[in-house]
C-alpha cells in the first residue's frame, strides 16, 4: 500500500510540475468586456430628411462620387453606418473596403471621425454645439474587374445599389429614417427602379422615402433601355449591351405578362403599389439575381430573346425574384427580419424563404409558359439527381446550411458533395414538392400548396411592410390545410442528416427518377455553363472540354481514383482528352475489359489512373408512372 501510495504521488507531481513551471513564466491579462450592442429605436429620426447626391456619370473608372448631407437635432456623438448585413444576401455583405475619400464637414470645417473597432462599418464623429448639418463625402470604388468584385458599371450600363453610396446615422430602425436621393446619370440614359421622381436633363430627384425603402430600391440605367407593361402595374424594365438585344416577340412578351397573370392567381394579393423587373442583358456586367419587395434585379446573358429556346436555365430567374416580393420581403422569417443594416441576420428559415421561393419559381415558370412542361420536368430531375450526388448530407443536415451564406459567402469550395453549400434552395423545393403531394392526397385533390400560397402570403392586400412568421406558423398553415404530422415532416427532412433527398414529391406525383445516356434540357444547359461534361451522376466527375476538372463526388469513382478540383486530364484511354473522348469512353467502359485510362497532371506530377467504373454515361430524367395526370401534372397546370 504504501509503494502504491508513492507511485501515485510521483505520477501526479509529473503532471503538475510541467504546468506550474509553465504558470511562473506566463503573464495573464484580464478579458476587457465587450460593449454590448444597444438596440435601435422605433422612433423617427430627429434630425430630419437626409439629402442625398450622387455623381453616377463615370462610366470610365467606374466611380460613385458622394455628397450626403444629413441633419442633426444635438451636439455629441453621432455614428453613421454603411450597410453590412443586406437582405437578400442573408450576410454581412456590404462592400465597405471601397467607401474611400471619407470626409466629415459641419460648417464647413473638417470633423475628425474614428472607425469602430468592433464594427467596421461605423464612423464616429463629435458634432460640435450650434451645428446643423453634417456634411459626408466620399467615393465608392465599383469593380473594374471581376477579381474586385462584381462588375456594376459599363460603359453602356451601370446598377446603383444605395447601400453602397450611402451612410446612415445609427440607433434607429431604419425605417424611421427619411431620404431624399438625388442621382446624376450619363447624359442620354434611362434609369428604372421601384422609385419614383421627377428628372431634369441626365439628373432625377427621388421623392422622399425611408431609408430601408431606399436600399431595397435599386436602379439599373442604361445607354440601351426599353420598357414594357405586363399589367397589374408590373414593368419589365431592360437594358443591354446593344439594342438587338432588346427585340422580342410577341409570344415572349405574352409568356411575361402571363407569369404576372398566374402569380397574382396564385398569392391571390399584391404587396406593392407597383413593381419594377430590372433585368440587364448582358455579358459585361455582372450576373445578379437579388430579390426586392417592389422589384427584382435580374442579370442574363446575351441571347435571352434572340436565342430563346438556348437560354433554359435564365428563364427561371424572373418568375423566381418576383415570387420573392410575397416570400422573403413581405413574409419573412422572425429572426431573419432586422431592424437596421447592422443586426446579425438568423438564417435558419430560409427554407421558407428561399426554397419554396425556389419551387415556386419553376411551377409559375411551367404555368406562365416561360418554361415548358417538359423543361420543368426536366429540372426537376436534375435537381433532385445533383443533390443525391451531396454525399454530405450524411453528416450534415439540411437547415445547417441555411448558415452557409455567413459561412463561406458563395467562396469556391474544392469538395462541395461533401461540405454541402446553400443546399435549402433546391433541397427546400422537393420537400416542398413532396408537402404538395400530401396534400392533395389527403384532401383527394381538393387542396394543394396552392392553398397555403393564399393562406400564408395572400394576406393583407396592398401592404408592402413585412409580417413575420416562425416555424409553429408555417406548421400551423399546413395543418390548417390539410391535418398532417407536419411538425415531424420537417424534423426528419429538415433538421436530420438523411442517405438522399426526397423523391416522394416526384413518385407520388407520378413520375420516377431513372438515368438513361442522354441528357435532358436542364442538363445540357449546365453541361453549356460548364463547358464540358457534367457526369456526377455516374463516374463522379465534372469536368471542362479543356480537361480542366471543376467537380469530383465524394465517394465516387473518381474520388476513389484520386482526383481533385484543380487536376488537368491530359488523355483519356491513349488519345488526347475531349469531352467527346470522354463521353465515349465511359460508354466503351460498360465492358469490364474496357476501362476508362487517364493522364492527368496535378501541379507539376503526372499519373496514369484507371478509374473502377463501368456504368457508362448516367443523366437523370423523370419517367412517367401509371395513366392519366398525376398531382405534379395538375401542380403545373395553368390556372389562368
Amino acid at each position: 500500500m504504501r509503494r502504491r501510495f508513492a507511485a501515485v504521488l510521483l505520477f501526479s507531481t509529473l503532471l503538475t510540475a510541467p504546468a506550474a513551471a509553465q504558470d511562473a513564466n506566463r503573464s495573464k491579462p484580464v478579458a476587457i468586456p465587450l460593449p454590448e450592442m444597444t438596440a435601435p429605436k422605433d422612433v423617427p429620426y430627429p434630425g430630419g430628411t437626409i439629402k442625398l447626391d450622387v455623381d453616377a456619370t463615370d462610366t470610365v473608372q467606374r466611380i460613385f462620387r458622394v455628397k450626403e448631407t444629413i441633419p442633426v437635432s444635438a451636439s455629441g456623438k453621432l455614428t453613421l453606418a454603411m450597410p453590412a448585413w443586406l437582405p437578400g444576401n442573408h450576410a454581412p455583405r456590404g462592400q465597405i473596403e471601397k467607401l474611400t475619400g471619407l470626409v466629415f464637414t459641419a460648417n464647413g470645417k473638417v470633423l475628425p471621425w474614428i472607425r469602430d473597432p468592433l464594427d467596421v462599418f461605423s464612423f464616429t464623429i463629435d458634432v460640435p454645439s450650434g451645428v446643423k448639418n453634417v456634411v459626408a463625402e466620399f467615393q465608392f470604388l465599383s469593380a473594374t474587374a471581376g477579381n474586385q468584385g462584381r462588375v456594376v458599371v459599363t460603359d453602356k450600363m451601370l446598377n446603383l445599389q444605395w447601400e453602397a453610396v450611402s451612410l446612415y446615422p445609427v440607433g434607429y430602425y431604419t425605417r424611421q429614417i427619411p431620404v431624399q436621393a438625388t442621382v446624376t446619370y450619363p447624359d442620354g440614359w434611362q434609369a428604372a427602379t421601384a422609385l419614383r421622381g421627377k428628372k431634369t436633363g441626365s439628373t432625377i430627384a427621388y421623392d422622399t422615402i425611408d431609408y430601408e425603402a431606399l436600399v431595397d430600391s435599386p436602379v439599373f440605367a442604361g445607354q440601351y433601355f426599353k420598357a414594357v407593361d405586363l399589367g397589374q402595374n408590373v414593368t419589365l424594365n431592360m437594358v443591354a449591351d446593344n439594342p438587338g438585344e432588346l427585340i422580342y416577340t410577341p409570344d415572349q412578351m405574352a409568356k411575361h405578362k402571363k407569369l404576372v397573370d398566374e402569380s397574382l392567381a396564385l398569392f391571390g394579393a399584391m404587396h406593392f403599389d407597383h413593381y419594377d423587373f430590372l433585368l440587364a442583358i448582358t455579358d459585361e456586367m455582372g450576373s445578379i439575381g437579388l430579390e426586392h419587395h417592389r422589384s427584382s434585379e435580374n442579370g442574363v446573358d446575351t441571347g435571352y430573346f434572340p436565342k430563346w429556346n438556348d437560354g433554359v436555365g435564365e428563364r427561371n430567374l424572373l418568375p423566381h425574384e418576383f415570387t420573392h416580393s410575397w416570400d422573403g420581403k413581405f413574409r419573412r422569417g422572425e429572426t431573419l427580419w432586422t431592424p437596421d443594416f447592422k443586426t446579425p441576420m438568423q438564417d435558419n428559415l430560409l427554407w421558407v424563404y428561399e426554397g419554396q421561393t425556389q419551387f415556386w419559381g419553376y411551377v409559375l415558370g411551367a404555368r406562365s409558359g416561360l418554361y415548358s412542361k417538359q423543361e420543368t420536368l426536366d429540372a426537376y430531375a436534375h435537381i433532385a439527381a445533383r443533390l443525391d450526388t451531396t454525399r454530405g448530407r450524411e453528416w450534415r443536415a439540411m437547415e445547417d446550411t441555411t448558415h452557409d451564406p455567413i459561412m463561406s459567402a458563395r467562396r469556391p469550395k474544392g469538395w462541395s458533395s461533401w461540405q454541402r453549400s446553400e443546399d435549402y434552395y433546391n433541397e427546400g423545393l422537393m420537400i416542398w414538392l413532396e408537402a404538395d403531394a400530401i396534400i392533395r392526397q389527403q384532401t383527394r385533390g381538393a387542396k394543394g400548396l396552392d392553398d397555403f400560397a393564399k393562406a400564408f402570403f395572400g394576406i393583407k392586400p396592398g401592404d408592402w411592410g413585412q409580417v413575420t412568421y416562425n416555424r409553429q406558423e408555417v406548421i400551423d398553415t399546413l395543418n390548417g390545410i390539410a391535418p398532417y404530422d407536419w411538425a415531424g415532416f420537417f424534423k426528419t427532412r429538415v433538421d436530420m442528416p438523411t442517405r438522399e433527398v426526397t423523391k416522394n414529391g416526384l413518385t407520388m406525383g407520378g413520375y420516377r427518377l431513372v438515368y438513361g445516356d442522354t441528357p435532358g434540357a436542364q442538363t445540357k444547359q449546365a453541361e453549356k455553363a460548364l463547358k464540358g461534361v457534367d457526369q456526377g451522376f455516374g463516374v463522379g466527375l465534372l469536368v471542362k472540354n479543356d480537361g480542366d476538372i471543376a467537380g469530383v463526388i465524394w465517394n465516387s469513382a473518381a474520388f476513389k481514383a484520386g482526383l481533385t478540383v484543380g487536376t488537368k486530364v491530359l488523355a483519356v484511354n491513349g488519345r488526347e482528352f475531349s469531352g467527346d473522348a470522354f463521353k465515349e469512353a465511359l460508354t466503351l467502359a460498360k465492358d469490364p475489359k474496357r476501362p476508362v485510362e487517364l493522364i492527368v497532371r496535378q501541379d507539376k506530377n503526372f499519373r496514369t489512373i484507371k478509374l473502377d467504373y463501368s456504368g457508362g454515361l448516367r443523366y437523370p430524367r423523370l419517367e412517367k408512372t401509371g395513366a392519366g395526370d398525376g398531382s405534379l401534372d395538375k401542380l403545373l397546370v395553368p390556372r389562368t
